[in-house]
């Protein structure tokens, strides 16, 4: 457990982001790993939108499919990586090939060989890279930072993502002209190189100050489907996965409501990269100060259970508003909230659930949730949309249909909060250092 006094050296920082002695190297390492991890997906985003545009918007579920099978391959994988692996190779490990990646990207998009089937690969393989790379990051900071540390801490990190997402888009749109598609992919490399240096000042700061860290250097051993048997084995994995599950089945709905009015709405190449690029910028400009300086302060507040509600009551408004104007100022208003709201509250509170839970599950089932469920959600989300549009609906009768998963996802929200709640107090008690209600209130 961390000095409970303040950093006195800078306290404006200390009362700002309610940091405690000893723990500010262990945030600046956290947020400067995933600005970098966040500024390298970004410069590479707006690309992945527009060739999936390209391609067709009526093949996108079709994209999203074949995600989701590249997922299946690609988890068993990482399994077997974790089993073996510790942590200070692991994570430098899965970042070395993807890094790879993308120098093999930039040769063949400079090729020119098939560019149909590499814009195609190009997005499914971006899909792939971002939410790896990020349960990754994740898994690392719920095993560094304690259950207490990471209620305070774990949006300031976040915010460290969202300063990258703005970098990243305005690399883009300064080079991407002059440079290309296959000339942004070296510069991303480059910034996710920069990742590996932030691990090293996180692992030398968790072994000073942190907590477990005699596990630290061995691998994780088991089998390689450990995550996903502890998900099926686990009611409280089984809602963690459900919340992903019903978060990116809206989130894919909006995707393709916004393709198709982006699409309806601007005629070339360069104004739908640029209308893109505009939702990024204002969604992480909007979320960098609400993860800084309200997020800590709202999830102590209100707890876990009513900030993991939020975003999804938000958006049952969110899903009435654009029943009622399905244009391009509605859609990106909501994209602008939800994502937002997701990456300012939703994230940092859905990463706090795996804070109590055993190394094991924080890197297996971890990824498990964040990746397979997660593309698997996609996928069915996917061909549920055409489904509807087979059905003769629209935007607005799609965004009907939204509204009650939405009011479901809320009350998983709370439900899932409560039970980390409990768990953490649970732990508590079992330490002997403070009681159960304590325990839950901090």
């Amino acid at each position: 457990m961390s000095d409970q006094r303040p950093v006195q050296a800078i306290p404006l920082i200390s009362r700002a982001l309610l940091v405690r002695r000893g723990e500010l190297p262990g945030l600046v390492g956290g947020f400067a790993f995933f600005f970098c991890l966040l500024c390298s997906y970004y410069v590479l985003r707006p690309v992945r939108d527009e060739m999936g545009i390209r391609g067709g918007v009526e093949n996108l579920e079709w994209l999203f499919t074949g995600t989701f099978v590249l997922m299946l391959g690609a988890v068993p994988l990482y399994g077997w990586l974790a089993s073996r692996f510790s942590r200070r190779r692991l994570v430098p490990t899965v970042y070395g090939f993807f890094i790879a990646c993308m120098a093999g990207f930039a040769v063949w998009l400079e090729s020119g060989l098939t560019p149909a089937w590499a814009a195609r690969a190009f997005f499914l393989w971006l899909s792939v890279f971002n939410l790896f790379v990020v349960s990754i990051f994740w898994s690392l900071m719920a095993d560094l930072f304690d259950n207490e540390q990471a209620k305070r801490l774990f949006g300031a990190i976040a915010a460290g993502g969202s300063v990258g997402a703005i970098a990243g888009p305005g690399l883009t749109a300064a080079l991407a002209e002059r440079l290309g598609p296959s000339g942004l992919l070296p510069i991303a490399a480059a910034v996710l190189a920069a990742t590996l240096p932030c691990l090293w000042v996180l692992v030398r700061w968790q072994d000073r100050h942190g907590h477990g860290g005699q596990e630290q250097g061995a691998a994780l051993g088991g089998r390689v489907l450990d995550g996903l048997r502890s998900v099926l084995g686990s009611r409280y994995l089984q809602g963690v996965g459900g919340f992903i599950w019903l978060y990116t089945t809206l989130a894919t709905f909006l995707y393709f409501a916004q393709a198709g009015i982006v699409a309806d709405t601007f005629g070339d190449t360069g104004s739908r990269t640029a209308a893109f690029a505009w939702i990024d910028l204002a969604t992480n400009t909007l979320t960098v100060g609400a993860q800084l300086f309200v997020a800590a302060r709202l999830i102590r507040a209100v707890g876990l259970p009513a900030t993991l509600a939020l975003v999804p009551a938000l958006l049952v408004g969110g899903f009435l508003v654009l029943a009622a104007a399905p244009v391009f100022a509605a859609i990106a208003a909501v994209q602008v909230v939800r994502r937002a709201g997701n990456y300012a509250l939703a994230r940092p509170g859905r990463e706090m659930l795996f804070t109590p839970l055993s190394r094991s599950e924080k890197y297996k089932a971890k990824n498990v949730v964040d990746t397979l469920i997660y593309r698997g959600g996609d996928a069915i989300a996917g061909w549920l949309y055409a489904g509807l549009g087979g059905l003769g609906l629209a935007v607005p009768g799609v965004a009907l249909v939204a509204v009650p998963i939405s009011g479901a996802w809320a009350v998983l929200g709370w439900w899932l909060g409560r039970a980390r709640d409990a768990r953490v107090a649970e732990q508590a008690a079992d330490e002997g250092g403070i009681t159960p209600a304590s325990a839950a209130a901090k």
